[in-house]
């Protein structure tokens, strides 16, 4: 159960050709000074498959890893809705977000905002996203990361944590704030390719040592057997679970939000596509990254249920005994968020040990990486270039990134201690980033496609949604936070169209998108990609029902 002396020099053999090659990648010719399209979106010369693999590493982070295989343990299959149904709204982000985006030659989703709508409304937006990534996303990121290090490294008592936090810091900081986002999308090529091998070793290694006979096909076999009813996608009302994932609601309701929100809004997600080298090639990362999606469930889900398998087998079935004690606490609750870091702990010999926690760290050092860059880009494009320097030279755009980074970077370091008494920081992350973002996808949806929406529509919209996400949260409503999400959408657009009607003299407002049949169509490789996406997800969904 040690981490060796192997499992150290694996680990920070990582950190090194991390570090190197994301400085390597984003270094300066002799006598030239990056700009602002260098720093921020890579020069605009990403290839697909650099997009595709960069989109997973900045969505596949500590609090995907570790928390998704908690709510594995807890939940169980179910869970999964989260990978599966964003490869679907991945498809619907490149068919019909990005070419928008991409014609309009965006830096931020916020310039956007000020693009359809005014200044204003950009400000509050730019202001609450660098709150959001630094508050919630930046902090969960480092937190969980940090704990899962203590966990496997050292005893898992905390004396790890804070070591770890700064670790996890430096490693993201050393390249990121001097490379920008070509440093971050090139490293996660490397990055994605450990997290698979990484993932995929821990989910065989467990398999194979859950009876006491070994063998990986037995493994499956008995997991089945023990916890069949962990592999439903769609749970009942009787199910504890149900709250967090509410049935056929999940496929119909409030998930479409979270996905569209995530994927189609989000800077530290979709500034990879903005930096493609055409939308052609953004489009066919889009699906590239759809694939991947697929898979993730496998080394993420499937772990917490071997986990929940152990913990709940009566002494002598199992080669590990004292299961229970290690996940149950002293007033008899359970620590789902231990099953990721504990299985690398026990099942993992010398090496493989070290590889995975390089894995599990490279998750986490990408995701901080793209996060810190997106943080800079929102506050260097959208408030210090506005508010304070209209006319900053190429160097003071690009360190007032670096800067800005490294400030939320230490706000994060100081704030994640403070996550330590959440039981599952995934499930936490997507109920409270709802309360907001259905507000959001509706000022989207609604300025991107339908042209009488106002700018006095969407402040209202935006502003109320806060409101009626706060209400739809009333204990007495008993409503699963997915539900809320959904309702709070509806409730906004109706807001919205409400007010535009309203206020609007005219038959379209004035900066309205116009968009042609032409504008939307796409190659056949993205067309084929996607319909396969389609039928597999379907099939998932069929099987396992």
């Amino acid at each position: 159960m040690e981490f060796a002396l192997l499992d150290t020099i694996v680990f920070v053999a990582y950190a090194l050709v991390i570090v190197g090659l994301g400085l390597w990648v984003s270094r300066e010719k002799e006598g030239y000074q990056k700009n602002a399209e260098d720093y921020f979106l890579a020069s605009k010369a990403l290839p697909w498959w650099a997009i595709g693999a960069s989109l997973i590493a900045a969505n596949i982070s500590a609090e995907q890893i570790i928390g998704m295989s908690g709510s594995g343990f807890a939940v169980g299959l179910a869970i999964a809705s989260y990978e599966w149904m964003a490869a679907v709204t991945l498809i619907i982000v490149g068919k019909y977000f990005l070419p928008i985006f991409i014609k309009k030659e965006l830096f931020t989703i916020p310039e956007f905002i000020e693009y359809r709508f005014n200044t204003t409304l950009k400000t509050i937006l730019a202001v609450f996203w660098i709150a959001l990534f630094v508050f919630v996303n930046l902090t969960t990121v480092m937190y969980l990361g940090a704990r899962a290090l203590d966990t496997i490294m050292g005893t898992g008592d905390g004396s790890l944590l804070i070591p770890a936090l700064i670790g996890l810091a430096f490693i993201a900081a050393a390249y990121s704030l001097y490379g920008g986002l070509s440093a971050v999308a090139w490293t996660d090529v490397l990055q994605v390719i450990l997290l698979i091998i990484g993932g995929t070793v821990t989910t065989i290694a467990a398999l194979n040592h859950v009876t006491p006979d070994g063998g990986i096909l037995n493994g499956m076999v008995h997991i089945y057997d023990v916890a069949g009813d962990k592999f439903n996608m769609i749970l009942d009302k009787s199910n504890p679970e149900y709250s967090n994932l509410p049935g056929v609601g999940v496929l119909i309701g409030g998930l479409w939000v979270a996905n569209l929100y995530y994927w189609g809004f989000n800077q530290y997600i979709i500034q990879r596509t903005l930096a493609a080298k055409s939308l052609k090639e953004a489009q066919r990362g889009i699906i590239f990254a759809g694939f991947l999606k697929l898979i993730i469930p496998l080394i993420v889900v499937i772990p917490g249920i071997i986990v929940y398998v152990l913990y709940v087998q009566p002494e002598g079935t199992t080669i590990i005994p004292g299961v229970a004690d290690v996940f149950t606490n002293p007033d008899g609750s359970i620590i789902y968020d231990n099953a990721y870091p504990w299985l690398i702990r026990v099942f993992l010999t010398p090496g493989f040990k070290g590889l995975v926690v390089a894995a599990l760290a490279a998750a986490i050092v990408s995701s901080l990486a793209s996060m810190l860059n997106s943080v800079a880009t929102i506050f260097t494009m959208d408030i210090y270039r506005p508010y304070f320097n209209k006319n900053a030279t190429d160097k003071q755009t690009v360190n007032t990134g670096r800067i800005t980074a490294a400030v939320a970077l230490l706000i994060a370091i100081l704030m994640a201690p403070q996550l330590a008494n959440v039981p599952q920081v995934f499930q936490y992350i997507q109920e409270y980033t709802g309360l907001v973002s259905p507000g959001i996808l509706a000022v989207f949806i609604m300025g991107l496609f339908w042209k009488k929406t106002t700018t006095k529509g969407a402040i209202y919209g935006v502003l109320s949604s806060i409101v009626v996400a706060l209400l739809l949260k009333l204990p007495a409503l008993e409503m699963p936070f997915l539900d809320q999400m959904l309702y709070t959408l509806i409730i906004t657009i109706v807001i919205i169209a409400g007010v535009s009607l309203t206020t609007n003299p005219y038959d379209e407002d004035p900066k309205a998108i116009h968009t042609t049949a032409e504008m939307f169509k796409t190659g056949p490789a993205f067309n084929i990609g996607a319909y396969a996406i389609l039928i597999i997800v379907a099939v998932l969904y069929a099987v396992f029902w």
